[in-house]
Formats: C-alpha cells, sequence, structure tokens
C-alpha cells in the first residue's frame, strides 16, 4: 500500500498567513499539521508517501519533510492548478501505479489512530473505505448516508437537507479501480475534479464502498477559529511538563509546560497547557493556557492566551491578547496600555502598532 498526502491548494481561509506559507505548514503545538499527517502514515508500516504541491509552497513542504524521521520514501507530486482533490489522484496515478491507496488530507488532524481504519480494510476489501465523523452542522460538509451494514448507499456535497450526521473527515482508502471512476467525471461547477464525485461513480458501476466511524475527535485546520480548537485539543491531549530552558527566580510555571533548551523566562507567570520554542525570551508577562509560542520569540509585558504564535514574532505593552495568530516574525506593540481584550490573525513580517 502508498499513500498520498495533499499538500497543494491556496489556502484562502487562513489568509494572511497562507500568502506566504502552505496550510499544511502552519504549527499546531509548534509542530506543523503535515507533520501528525505523518505520524499517522508512518505508524501504519506505510513507507512510499507520495506528496501533492504546489508550485507557490512545494519547496516549503520539501524542506519541512527533509528530515525525514518517519524514514519513508517521498515522492514530490506537481499539480499545477488546484482543481479538485480527484485530479490531485489523476496526477499521481504514475506513482501510485495498481497499488491500493491511503489518501489523506495535509491540513486533518485525527485524535486516533488509523491502525483500525487501514487493518478494516485489509480484512474487507472494499473498493474504497471512507472515514467518517458524526457533525452538529453536516450541511457545511461531504455527506455520506449510509445502510444498516455500513455500506455506503450515497455521497452529497454540502446539502440543504442532510440525509445523515455522517461527514467526510478527508481520509480515504482505495483500490485501483477508482482510477477508472475518475476517468468518467466531470468537473462541479467549481471547476474541480471532486472526490466525492468519484466516489459516487464508482458506487454506480457495482463497485462496493464502505464506511468507517471515527469516534475520536476530527479537526479541519482550514480557518483561523479551527486552527485556535486544534492548538488547544493538541495542548490538552498531548502536551507534557518538560522544563529544558530557563526560569528565574521571580517566576512561576504552572502545569503542563514544554519550555524548549535555549528558551528563558523572567518575572513572568506560565500556566500551562502551553509550549514555547528555543531561543523565546518572555519578560514580565502572563501566559495563559492554550498558547503555542514559536521560537526566537519576544513577549514582553504582555498578558497572553488561547493563541498561537509564530517563529521570530514580536510581542511588547499589549494588556490582551486571546484566540489570536500572529504571523513569522510579526511585530505587534503597544505605546501605552491598552484595556481591551485584542483578537487578531496577522500575517508573516507584518507590523501592528496600537
Amino acid at each position: 500500500m502508498k499513500a498520498l498526502v495533499l499538500a497543494g491548494g491556496k489556502g484562502t481561509r487562513l489568509r494572511p498567513l497562507t500568502y506566504t506559507m502552505a496550510k499544511q505548514l502552519i504549527p499546531v503545538a509548534n509542530r506543523p499539521i503535515i507533520h501528525y499527517v505523518m505520524d499517522q502514515i508512518s505508524k501504519v508500516g506505510i513507507k512510499d508517501v507520495g506528496v501533492i504541491i504546489a508550485p507557490e509552497t512545494g519547496h516549503q513542504i520539501k524542506e519541512a519533510l527533509a528530515e525525514n524521521p518517519w524514514e519513508v520514501n517521498f515522492s514530490f507530486i506537481l499539480q499545477e492548478e488546484p482543481m479538485g482533490l480527484a485530479h490531485a489522484v489523476m496526477v499521481a496515478r504514475e506513482f501510485l501505479e495498481e497499488e491500493p491507496f491511503l489518501m489523506y488530507l495535509g491540513d486533518n488532524l485525527i485524535g486516533q489512530t488509523i491502525k483500525g481504519f487501514v487493518d478494516e480494510f485489509y480484512s474487507s476489501r472494499p473498493d474504497a473505505l471512507i472515514l467518517l465523523k458524526e457533525v452538529e452542522d453536516p450541511r457545511m460538509f461531504g455527506v455520506v448516508e449510509i445502510n444498516s451494514d455500513g455500506s455506503v448507499k450515497r455521497l452529497i456535497e454540502k446539502p440543504k437537507e442532510p440525509p445523515s450526521n455522517l461527514a467526510l473527515v478527508g481520509i480515504y482508502l482505495f483500490s485501483p479501480l477508482i482510477h477508472e471512476a475518475i476517468a468518467e467525471i466531470k468537473p462541479s461547477f467549481r471547476g474541480e475534479l471532486e472526490i466525492t464525485d468519484a466516489i459516487q461513480k464508482l458506487l454506480d458501476k457495482g463497485g462496493t464502498v464502505r464506511s468507517f466511524i471515527l469516534k475520536h475527535w476530527w479537526l479541519d485546520t482550514g480557518k483561523k477559529d479551527d486552527l485556535l480548537e486544534a492548538n488547544r485539543v493538541v495542548l490538552d491531549e498531548w502536551i507534557t511538563r518538560s522544563l529544558e530552558g530557563e526560569v528565574d527566580k521571580n517566576s512561576k510555571v504552572v502545569g503542563r509546560v514544554s519550555l524548549a533548551k535555549g528558551a528563558r523566562i523572567e518575572r513572568s507567570t506560565i500556566r500551562g497547557p502551553v509550549v514555547i520554542g528555543e531561543g523565546t525570551v518572555i519578560k514580565d508577562s502572563l501566559i495563559g493556557p492554550y498558547t503555542s509560542i514559536g521560537k526566537n520569540c519576544l513577549i514582553e509585558g504582555v498578558t497572553l492566551e488561547h493563541s498561537v504564535i509564530l517563529d521570530g514574532a514580536r510581542l511588547v505593552n499589549i494588556e490582551r491578547l486571546e484566540d489570536s495568530v500572529i504571523g513569522r516574525k510579526a511585530v505587534v506593540a503597544s505605546s501605552g496600555r491598552n484595556a481591551k481584550a485584542l483578537r487578531l490573525m496577522v500575517g508573516d513580517d507584518a507590523e501592528v502598532l496600537l
């Protein structure tokens, strides 16, 4: 079995950050999202991984995966235009050959291993196995109607009147028959070749499509609030206390805080779960729960919580900053004290003076 990771697209819902970086590389708990995807793939023993990249950000994806602690064989496959998930499979046809494959959207996070999902595919041998999750508002997703035995009856993209509350997660297992189905579909109203249409075509041709229900959490990190929620959940469930940096005698570190080597805390209070990257300096500040601060940042005179701060950012004299995402090397500073709580989405290299 091979894996196909989709790391292309333009990430328009996460602009301005995605003007300068791929959405799959935005950090959650100080790790790029795509690294969590690779953790999942490597744990089920897949060694050949194709990665769909875009012309604008492909070099960033390659750099992020270059260290390759998973020891897999990467093939980077260029998709010139974001013309749909099924189009990405077409572009990867030569890499995939005639093998079954796992397709994984590179900006998805789930709270359980995919081992049971893969095992089910091997044992039941359907033409497609799709991962589903119950959601509160299925109108926002591709929705699947299933039979009592778990087989798929039909798929509908963002229906006004959903037949179920089961949404497509963005993780799929396919036999090589999916290629024939893709060859027979036409672009949707969006001008894209939709994977939902291909799966429906597979059904129409008499193929076997089965479902697998995800019991733990699923987070699509495509928007700011989703990204902050993903950061909160990952910090809450996976971060442990580790203080490798320096904490002066006038500071207090409470709870599960990961302080990287070379980071320094002066006259500040840190309340976990929090992760702080190498070389970051925090002075005269209060860092509240569910905050990730990247490498080489300066946080001085700031109350900060429930936020994602990327590498090299500088925050100075901010009375309260929450529910915010601050890009790489961005500066947010105030000449006075602002009593209002700020909620910001600031791109790389930006400067905000209050």
